[in-house]
């Protein structure tokens, strides 16, 4: 952040401080996150507290056996992640549309 930003209490924008997105004082979270361990308790615990803090969950966890224990793994983004993916593929569709009526493609 510039001294200019902390002097005017305005936070830089980057991909993961993005302004429309929930913010925390005490930290900046990351966008994704992938949570890994052994299929225990304490690792649901981990998964359940990454929802309580607004995390949800993507795509499928995934599991493997490593001689003696089970280990998962579960993917979470923040709302906000998603949303700012889905205009970003939206520009890009819109661009390569763009980009093709000027070459004469349907």
């Amino acid at each position: 952040m510039s001294d200019t930003a902390i002097e005017t209490g305005e936070a830089a924008t980057t991909p993961l401080n993005d302004p429309a997105a929930p913010s925390s004082a005490s930290e900046e979270r990351l966008a994704y996150r992938l949570l890994t361990g052994p299929d225990t308790r304490e690792f649901c615990a981990r998964i359940s507290q990454a929802l309580a803090e607004g995390y949800v969950l993507h795509g499928s966890p995934a599991a493997t056996f490593n001689g003696t224990d089970v280990i998962v793994a579960q993917a979470v983004i923040l709302p906000h992640a998603i949303a700012r993916a889905d205009a970003a593929v939206a520009s890009a569709v819109d661009d390569l549309s763009t980009d093709l009526e000027f070459e004469g493609h349907a």
